[in-house]
């Protein structure tokens, strides 16, 4: 069975429907699956059991969308099955255009006459085990939701070593501050390495937290924001010994590999994208009547939520999952 999945865009979403492409493979023990999605998404996933082949999804630099969404289907075109974990009318044109037999997501008013199987969106539950209702629906079958994976290699330090990430894509108002993570990065340096993790976007940042650790004569730290390619990000967030981080696509990268976890949640909903079924994860979250508020800015201009989080919270959860 050739089967073909549009997976979602950003990093942590894509690590968070890797349960659902496992049970699949559990389901379809020689299927060849095509991901289609962001470069950094099928960068992540292109390692997981079965997949052959992965196509970047670039219709949105086209010209006229619609006709890279026709053009880029009908590339796609050969498979008996099609999913789109996407709840878009962009993904569910693209699997019509794909002509798969059997097309199945998500469904709203305004696309689901493209998908041949469309499925409500399960409210007040966690993004796995809505993605994983897709096949549940589709497969008529319940089934305990497997954990997160990815299959890079761990990277292998010399020292213990502690990962910070400030940076979160989707928006300032889930950014703590660079100060309190200097702060808590010069406390924890005194018993492992750091390192300080980031995207391009977040390199500002970075050099932030950085100026802390100069200013306190801390060295034993590594500044590699903007560094690093997905494969190698993966990697090194697979060999640490601690993340500390907002709530982020690493924050499901490090949970994929069950890395002892301080997420700090603000603005966004933990009940929607907490580290799913990791065992060694704290979240610090202050749960104001503001929030969760879903938003990218703070709409109070307040940002109490992040701003109430003190670093020594922070410290203490981290010492406690390093057994300090």
């Amino acid at each position: 069975m050739k089967i073909l999945i549009n997976i979602p865009t950003w990093l942590g979403d894509a690590v968070m429907c890797t349960p659902s492409i496992l049970q699949l493979v559990e389901f379809h023990p020689s299927c060849e699956i095509t991901l289609v999605g962001s470069m950094i998404s099928c960068e992540a996933l292109k390692t997981l059991p079965n997949v052959k082949n992965t196509v970047i999804d670039n219709s949105k630099k086209s010209k006229i969308r619609f006709l890279g969404i026709k053009e880029l289907g009908e590339q796609l075109q050969g498979h008996d099955l099609a999913i789109t974990f996407r709840q878009s009318i962009s993904s569910a044109l693209l699997l019509n255009f794909s002509n798969s037999p059997i097309r199945i997501g998500l469904g709203k008013w305004y696309q689901s006459f493209l998908l041949s199987h469309d499925y409500e969106r399960p409210k007040e539950t966690h993004q796995v085990k809505i993605y994983t209702s897709i096949l549940e629906s589709f497969f008529k079958k319940k089934f305990e939701v497997k954990k997160t994976k990815l299959n890079y290699k761990r990277a292998n330090y010399k020292n213990k070593t502690i990962g910070i990430n400030p940076g979160a894509s989707y928006g300032n108002a889930k950014r703590w501050y660079p100060e309190k993570f200097g702060e808590v990065a010069i406390h924890l340096a005194q018993v492992a390495d750091i390192v300080i993790f980031g995207g391009p976007a977040e390199m500002d940042m970075a050099a932030d937290i950085e100026k802390v650790l100069v200013e306190a004569k801390v060295k034993n730290y590594t500044n590699i924001a903007g560094k690093t390619k997905i494969p190698e990000l993966i990697s090194k967030i697979g060999g640490l010994d601690l993340f500390i981080t907002g709530d982020s696509g690493p924050m499901h990268v490090a949970t994929a590999y069950e890395i002892p976890l301080v997420a700090i949640f603000g603005p966004t909903d933990p009940q929607h994208t907490h580290p799913w079924n990791h065992p060694k994860s704290i979240m610090v979250n202050k749960n104001l009547e503001c929030a969760p508020c879903m938003k990218r800015q703070c709409p109070l201009s307040h940002h109490q939520c992040m701003k109430e989080i003190s670093a020594q919270e922070v410290i203490e959860a981290s010492l406690s999952l390093l057994d300090i």
